[in-house]
């Protein structure tokens, strides 16, 4: 299978922030959902793909070819980028937006950038600066998609958008992928939306990748159990992930979830979220963590 996107041992270095060797790959085709908390580096990955900041290390390919210090502008043509926010000059409209960035894009297509309009309901006459949330979020959208990219790179794009509009967004999202040449990176800390979408989930954490994996094998292998307090003497914290006691119970994951629920019936088994996992993951693995009851 051709990759997209391949990251090799990537790394950035700030005075109070590392990324440390960050390695993982896109195939053509996928999805990939980058989720980590706040401050965990994955907008610097995102950025250092895109070239928008300098790397101390490591090696990025897009579509096959190697960039050392600047991004071609061949490659640059072919992926459609989306912030959590719109940065387009406010006083223009998005009709007048539109001209503008046909003047900047080769493969620009007025016929789609206009069809996308109409069909996500932007008014394409009024002052971006007028625009709701969710509309200034879509015409971002509708912009990276007319120029026809393979690649849609995506940091936070659903962040503070209503449940209605955050549907709107995924289904463009999907129409996107229904070309199988076509490829996302999706930085998001709204899991909910990744586990409709991706293909492959990498969590990232304090600079550093934890697991990188199909999100279906991660989502059918980690399972979440649970029981009554005393539980906890009877089991062993090595067969789990990271254990809970708190004034409801234990709930604890695990890894393998068949394994586990045929080491330990008395408990029971729940399907594991991308939410549960992360923060599991990234607690503290060294002791049984005791949730302080208020």
């Amino acid at each position: 299978m051709a990759h997209c996107v391949e990251v090799d041992s990537l790394s950035k270095h700030y005075r109070d922030f590392l990324l440390d060797a960050v390695s993982f790959v896109v195939p053509e085709g996928t999805v990939m959902g980058l989720v980590g908390e706040n401050g965990a580096g994955k907008s610097t990955v995102i950025r250092l793909i895109l070239g928008a900041i300098k790397r101390d290390a490591g090696k990025v390919k897009l579509f096959g070819t190697e960039w050392e210090t600047r991004v071609p502008n061949a490659i640059k043509d072919q992926i459609g980028v989306v912030f959590d926010d719109c940065y387009f000059p406010v006083s223009l409209s998005p009709n007048q937006l539109g001209w503008t960035l046909s003047s900047i894009y080769r493969q620009w297509d007025s016929i789609l950038f206009n069809q996308l309009l109409n069909r996500f309901d932007v008014p394409p006459d009024k002052k971006i600066k007028e625009l709701s949330r969710g509309n200034k979020m879509k015409l971002s959208i509708v912009c990276a998609l007319s120029h026809r990219p393979k690649l849609l790179v995506l940091d936070e794009p659903t962040g503070g958008l209503d449940p209605v509009v955050r549907t709107e967004v995924l289904d463009m999202f999907q129409t996107f992928m229904e070309d199988e040449r076509h490829s996302i990176i999706f930085s998001s800390h709204i899991t909910t939306d990744l586990e409709r979408i991706a293909d492959y989930v990498t969590f990232i954490h304090k600079g550093k990748i934890i697991l990188s994996e199909t999100k279906d094998d991660l989502l059918d292998r980690y399972g979440l159990f649970k029981g009554p307090r005393d539980q906890i003497e009877h089991i062993e914290k090595g067969d789990f992930v990271s254990v809970r006691v708190n004034r409801y119970g234990l709930e604890a994951l695990s890894s393998d979830k068949e394994h586990t629920m045929r080491t330990y019936p008395q408990l029971i088994c729940d399907q594991a979220s991308i939410d549960d996992i992360l923060y599991h993951l990234t607690s503290d693995q060294s002791r049984t963590r005791e949730d302080v009851a208020l």
